[in-house]
């Protein structure tokens, strides 16, 4: 009994050294998925996440002053690019967890058709986008308008500081239609309809994760990021990395 007691203890030791916490900065656009990620994580591995949200610029002057996180999950390339070139990161740590899928939205049925064409009519007056000079989806937009030869000025846009606020213009009514990503109508179980924008028609909106800071649950999570957790990025409406 005693040695069987003396094994418990040795077990239960050796299980909380191998455990590890880890604290994760997460783009707000992933929001739900990570929240969901995390909780398969924790169960699966014993490793604890602590999940901090907020815009990718928001978090990035966050790391930049010293916060104390080991992983950036951005909502663009850019940003782990900028901060492992500054020396911030792990060298050689970035990797893409998800791709953004673009497409053109309106809650009323019937309005949006297969291939765009509603871009070109007369009567559409308003047409939210997210900034196209600080958000990855409203580069995006920019870009698909300019395949499509299509004069953004024959509109006037409405342009949210995020693609959240972008779908809130279209979703509340004040733009008929609007730029946004699947993800949003798929967390929403929103009706109306879309048209997924075709990829080549603007530059991948990759979102990458940065390692800060190495470490058991470190490690863990970004090898469940690239493995278990595919299922779940590509069932919130993201597109798989290739």
């Amino acid at each position: 009994m005693t040695q069987l007691f003396l094994g418990l203890i040795l077990l239960t030791a050796s299980l909380a050294i191998r455990a590890d916490e880890a604290t994760i900065a997460v783009a707000a656009n992933f929001t739900a998925p990570m929240q969901r990620i995390a909780s398969d994580f924790e169960r699966a591995s014993g490793h604890r996440l602590k999940l901090s949200f907020g815009g990718t610029g928001k978090l990035y002057a966050q790391i930049a002053n010293g916060a104390p996180f080991d992983v950036l999950l951005s909502a663009d390339d850019e940003t782990p690019a900028r901060l492992e070139k500054e020396g911030l990161g792990v060298a050689g740590s970035r990797f893409t967890y998800a791709t953004g899928r673009l497409v053109l939205w309106s809650p009323v049925d019937g309005r949006v058709d297969g291939e765009g064409k509603v871009l070109r009519d007369q009567g559409i007056r308003h047409i939210a986008i997210a900034n196209p000079k600080t958000a990855p989806y409203g580069t995006a937009a920019m870009a698909t308008l300019d395949h499509l030869k299509i004069d953004p000025k024959q509109y006037r846009l409405l342009t949210g500081t995020n693609i959240g606020q972008t779908w809130q213009f279209v979703d509340t009514g004040n733009a008929e239609l609007g730029f946004v990503a699947w993800a949003n109508l798929v967390e929403a179980g929103k009706t109306g309809e879309a048209w997924a924008v075709p990829a080549d028609f603007y530059p991948p909106i990759e979102q990458q994760g940065l390692v800060l800071k190495k470490g058991a649950a470190v490690e863990a999570l970004v090898a469940w990021l690239k493995g278990p957790g595919q299922a779940e990025i590509k069932a919130a409406g993201y597109a798989l990395p290739h």
